[in-house]
């Protein structure tokens, strides 16, 4: 569930607009032979919004940007479904639970591994144990899974020391199945670091080649999905494109060279009036779809974003409406100060917002960091840290996000004006992975807190502790409330219609809000603009379209996107 745009020299443009205007059809009897340039065009989606670069490897068991990996080519056991709230059975046929502290889940018969061999009850098991080793990102499943039992090729049992209902869901639909027998070949650190090259996959497509520019994806004949489901991916080739820029992007899709874009395209209102190959999944404003909540992260171990009462301050001096308004031309909205998404609106508890909310304002701001005794004892219009010291902060965002750059422009200025010297900087995005990875950074924008089943993903990504040396999915400001994180864990526990459910979310909100170890600032669309020159038959409010999010951002597959390749439409 990421927002990512690409930031790496476009080198090849021109052999894009040759591959872009390939003529032909009629089915490729060898697609996996053809070369980029001889893709046929009326077989090829070409996307771009959702890689950041060249793969620098394709392992799927640490986090990757790789588009496609998991979704076109590793697969989820459950898909989830937004509309529904809903998880959907994928490579597993059914799942249940037998007893108050057992679940059996039954894989469909006949799925094969892109190498031929058959995917079993064996890479299940194997996948599940994985996250036994620390550094897997679903480690903390075995701090209440006891054991996975394999029960005959397709049949796997999970014995819980306790029965977290909502997080166990989670990994259902969330965390990608792996091939045993190729990854028991390896040793750990290459499990986690590999390059995994030639990756052996379960979905709808094997890796055909890449470049410095793109990265193609070919259709496979054997895809278990068509036989069980009826279902099969209408392009033959999937090509993401690598451009520089939103604007960029912006002129590739108008121009019919790409299809899909996922990027933030500045004008796209103003472009559709103009162009009627053009479409958003809204008609008019909000055009989008809502995805995630962005927010400020402080890193809680520089001073003085460790005191609760300065990030309050910061809050306080954010104007969401202007980004809103200014940067967006209102086709988002700003955040609920609890950062919890629409979808989860009925879980709000608004007399908490009341009592422990902030409101907007430069003059609220500066109360709130006088209280707090941060003063500008020198006359510079800055504060200074409570022991005198001068606070310089900076703010990191991508280069090439046009919108966050200028969200961030207009957040230091706000800030600027409340008197917390904070100034913004456009660096690579790799960079800022690095940097939110390490917690080398002093605050960024981050939007990883996006579409779920439930309002537990939201609060595992503000507080999820231990705090490790490295942060890769979750708590990236590094703050530590031990409370908080065991109102977390209650909460994966509990059903939502326990009367506990509300009570569990109500302090969390209360926390947040109290300690803000993230600022939400605006909800970020599900940036999705297309062109209905080659491929028609787009998600969209329409009746008579797929109701399904347009989105090819990792995470997004298995969150009912993959059903969008089963539906397009070849145009005329």
């Amino acid at each position: 569930m990421t927002k990512r745009r690409t930031l790496i020299a476009l080198i090849a443009l021109p052999a894009l607009a040759a591959s872009a205007c390939t003529g032909g059809g009629g089915g490729s009897e060898n697609p996996s032979e053809l070369s980029m340039n001889e893709f046929p065009r009326n077989e090829t989606l070409y996307i771009t919004g959702t890689g950041g670069g060249p793969p620098a490897d394709w392992n799927t068991i640490t986090p990757g940007e790789v588009t496609g990996l998991n979704g076109l080519g590793y697969e989820t056991l459950f898909l989830f479904d937004p509309e529904t709230t809903e998880l959907d059975p994928w490579l597993a046929e059914t799942g249940e639970w037998t007893g108050d502290l057992t679940y059996q889940l039954t894989l469909r018969d006949g799925i094969t591994w892109s190498d031929g061999e058959q995917l079993t009850a064996d890479d299940v098991k194997y996948t599940a144990e994985l996250g036994q080793i620390e550094a897997v990102p679903y480690h903390n499943i075995w701090e209440w899974l006891e054991s996975v039992e394999v029960v005959d090729d397709l049949t796997v049992e999970f014995t819980f020391a306790e029965a977290r209902h909502q997080e166990w869901n989670n990994f259902l639909w969330a965390e990608q199945i792996v091939p045993e027998h190729v990854l028991s070949q390896l040793p750990e650190e290459e499990i986690l670091t590999g390059a995994n090259e030639d990756p052996v996959v379960s979905g709808p497509y094997t890796v055909h080649s890449y470049d410095q520019d793109r990265l193609a994806w070919v259709k496979r004949d054997d895809w278990w999905a068509t036989d069980h489901l009826d279902l099969e991916v209408q392009p033959t080739f999937v090509v993401e494109v690598i451009t520089t820029s939103n604007e960029v992007a912006l002129n590739l899709v108008a121009q019919g060279e790409v299809d899909l874009s996922n990027n933030f395209l500045p004008g796209i209102q103003d472009l559709m009036a103009s162009n009627p190959d053009l479409s958003t999944y809204h008609d008019e404003a909000p055009y989008m779809q809502q995805a995630n909540t962005a927010m400020l992260i402080p890193n809680t171990t520089v001073e003085p974003l460790d005191d609760p009462e300065f990030r309050k301050a910061m809050a306080s001096a954010v104007d969401g409406q202007k980004i809103v308004d200014s940067v967006y031309s209102g086709i988002v909205a700003t955040a609920n100060p609890t950062g919890l998404l629409p979808l989860w609106d009925d879980y709000i508890d608004q007399s908490v917002i009341d009592e422990h909310g902030i409101s907007y304002g430069a003059s609220e701001a500066a109360s709130i960091l006088s209280a707090a005794g941060y003063e500008d004892g020198d006359g510079d219009g800055f504060v200074e840290n409570t022991d005198g010291e001068a606070v310089e902060l900076t703010l990191n965002v991508p280069t090439g996000w046009t919108d966050w750059e200028e969200a961030a422009r207009s957040m230091a200025a706000d800030l600027q004006a409340a008197g917390i010297n904070v100034t913004e900087e456009f660096i690579d995005a790799g960079a800022v992975d690095d940097a939110r990875t390490s917690g080398d950074f002093e605050i960024i924008m981050n939007n990883w807190s996006g579409i779920s089943h439930t309002p537990w993903t939201h609060y595992r990504y503000l507080f999820q502790l231990p705090v490790l040396d490295d942060q890769s999915t979750a708590n990236f400001s590094r703050w530590e409330n031990e409370e908080a994180w065991s109102l977390t864990e209650e909460l994966a526990a509990t059903a939502s219609d326990d009367p506990r459910y509300q009570e569990i979310l109500s302090d969390l909100q209360r926390i947040s809000l109290e300690e803000m170890p993230a600022i939400p600032v605006w909800y970020n669309g599900a940036w999705s603009q297309v062109n209905n020159a080659v491929w028609t038959n787009w998600p969209s409010e329409a009746d008579d379209t797929p109701n399904v999010i347009p989105t090819a951002w990792n995470g997004y597959w298995n969150m009912s996107s993959i059903y969008m390749l089963t539906e397009l439409e070849p145009a005329g």
